[in-house]
């Protein structure tokens, strides 16, 4: 007998080549598909349930339950209707049910909306749903969930109420992640966590449920909302409302109506997909349509830059050093005397997560303190190849919310891609340099103490952070290490600057070249507040004396470079992607997204 599938024995599917594009839909409507694709991964939330009402005389509500979520590959082609789930009604002053959430629908995948949460005036059980609303009284048990039973399961029951007084808890409503926490004699329970995921390419909580109200008396806290959108409970008015396109649960309110479920959402990925065996008419077909999955892959170039470290905060405070520096572009040379590094080799065709680190953040401290560290970034997230340079060291300072150091006494530069420049009044004890990573940056510069402190300069990616110098009355604070410059992009750009050191009186250090801040001045012969590093350079920022805030560190960034046969494309859209002049394509990342090859 003549087979349909060309003489090939086994399971026949159809290719997909969806290029890995993602679309959140927030309202119902329907999704067109791109022609070669044949198979997505959708996330489908449902509305979150209401929470309870009550009088205030009674036992506290429950919160209302977590929308279902489901997260499943199906096949799908064209266009398809999309059901977004509205969340259920707050339950009304006076003793009501909050009414449950709506089911969102993707193709055959249906989330059933969260159960809406007891009112308080007896001992009453929350509503069934995707997730379970918490109960009232001496309810034994909080709504069911996973109603009706999904497999993996899409919610969790909610928390049991409490017929004790003098709180009266009412049970928190359930999420996707744990059920609801039940009452008790002091306090309503907390609404059950939600679950992380990044199916659009950066993690958002989603499902969480609603905190359960307690009686209005004071001292007896109502519930917080599950992580993941879901509202917080009261003891009295109106309670917090699930928020929008999470399915979180509303909070149960006492004496008031309680909060809103948050609306659902379906965010669906269309997959690249060409595994098992494929008979001849669909390869044949997909290649004529241009749509048979070409898996090729590109050697790639790469900068990335960790965030610069804020600066100390003291009047001789340190300058913060630059974030991590790692290139392989072209024999340029990486942080810290580095060599070029080795391209990536054979990128195959997909989606890839980029995480740019932000500046270490201004300190605020009561007293003075060492500068915040910055933060990593990182390429190909996941990859076994994937890359990561270190945030930049804190500008040295004094003691009050350094890490790990007491109060009262000057402290170092902190270690990281780069290292944080030494304060003025260097604590004896601790005489150590901010030291900056292998290959990545230099260290800090060295204090000036006698007889007004002057901070040194922060590391740069190609140059030690300057050391600050005497006679100290005026002073001159170190200079920021220098950056290093690139042309990845198609043309020179100079990045990981380390941020100056600040003076009491005389030349504050100046920022390094490539995004590094100036450090401040206290007095003579003017007032100074220094500045921050430049965003995206990865610059340290300038040291700062005691007034609040400090000077912040600079954020990231990732470029890579590819062959000009390739495609690149980015999300979300203030990421870039361009053309050098001899045709290599280029994405930059200024914000963490994903960046999709093909």
């Amino acid at each position: 007998m003549a087979r349909s599938n060309g003489g090939i024995i086994g399971k026949t599917n159809k290719a997909s080549f969806g290029k890995c594009t993602v679309t959140s839909k927030t309202s119902t409507g329907c999704l067109t598909l791109q022609p070669g694709t044949r198979v997505v991964e959708a996330l489908v939330v449902a509305g979150g349930g209401g929470g309870g009402g009550t009088t205030g005389t009674d036992f506290g509500s429950g919160g209302g339950g977590a929308g279902g979520l489901r997260n499943l590959e199906v096949n799908a082609c064209g266009t398809i209707p999309v059901t977004v789930g509205g969340g259920g009604a707050g339950g009304a002053c006076g003793g009501n049910y909050g009414t449950d959430g709506n089911p969102s629908i993707f193709s055959t995948i249906t989330s059933t909306g969260g159960g809406g949460g007891s009112k308080g005036n007896g001992a009453f059980t929350g509503n069934t749903g995707g997730s379970g609303g918490g109960s009232s009284g001496n309810s034994p048990e909080g709504g069911a969930g996973n109603t009706p039973p999904t497999s993996p399961s899409q919610g969790n029951p909610g928390g049991a109420g409490n017929p004790v007084g003098p709180g009266y808890g009412g049970g928190g409503g359930g999420g996707i992640g744990v059920a609801g926490t039940a009452g008790t004699g002091c306090a309503a329970g907390p609404g059950g966590n939600g679950t992380t995921n990044s199916i659009t390419g950066s993690p958002v909580a989603y499902a969480g449920g609603g905190g359960g109200s307690s009686h209005s008396p004071s001292g007896n806290p109502a519930g917080t909302g599950g992580t993941g959108g879901g509202g917080a409970g009261n003891t009295s008015g109106t309670a917090t409302s699930g928020t929008s396109n999470t399915g979180g649960g509303g909070g149960g309110a006492n004496s008031g109506t309680g909060g809103a479920g948050g609306s659902g959402i379906v965010v669906v990925k269309e997959l690249n997909k060409a595994s098992g065996v494929w008979s001849l008419q669909s390869q044949f077909s997909a290649q004529q349509q241009g749509t048979w999955p070409r898996f090729i892959a590109y050697d790639m170039d790469y900068l990335v830059i960790a965030g610069g470290a804020g600066g100390g905060l003291a009047a001789g405070a340190g300058g913060g050093g630059a974030g991590g520096y790692r290139n392989s572009y072209n024999c340029e040379t990486s942080g810290g005397g580095g060599s070029s590094e080795t391209p990536l080799s054979l990128v195959e065709t997909g989606c890839y997560s980029i995480t740019i680190g932000g500046g270490g953040a201004a300190r605020n401290c009561g007293g003075y303190a060492q500068g915040n560290p910055g933060n990593n970034t990182v390429a190909f997230v996941g990859e076994p190849y994937s890359i990561t340079s270190t945030g930049g060291g804190g500008g040295g300072g004094s003691g009050c919310g350094s890490p790990g150091s007491p109060t009262g006494s000057d402290k170092p530069g902190l270690p990281g891609g780069s290292g944080g420049g030494q304060p003025g009044y260097q604590d004896p004890a601790n005489p150590g340099i901010g030291a900056g990573t292998a290959n990545q940056g230099f260290d800090g510069g060295l204090g000036f103490s006698a007889p007004s402190g002057s901070g040194a300069g922060g590391g740069g990616a190609g140059s030690v952070g300057g050391n600050a110098s005497g006679p100290g009355n005026p002073g001159c604070g170190g200079a920021g290490g220098n950056g290093l410059a690139s042309s990845i992009t198609g043309s020179s750009v100079t990045r990981g600057g380390g941020g100056g050191g600040a003076v009491y009186k005389g030349n504050f250090g100046v920022g390094g070249p490539g995004g590094g801040g100036n450090g401040g001045r206290q007095s003579t012969p003017g007032l100074y507040q220094g500045t921050s590093g430049t965003v995206n350079t990865g610059g340290g920022g300038g040291g700062k004396f005691s007034a609040n805030p400090g000077n912040a560190g600079g954020s990231g960034i990732v470029v890579v470079r590819a062959p000009s046969e390739a495609t690149l494309s980015v999300s979300p859209g203030c990421n870039s992607t361009s053309t050098a002049p001899e045709g290599c394509k280029v994405a930059t990342f200024t914000v963490s997204g994903t960046l999709t090859v093909s």
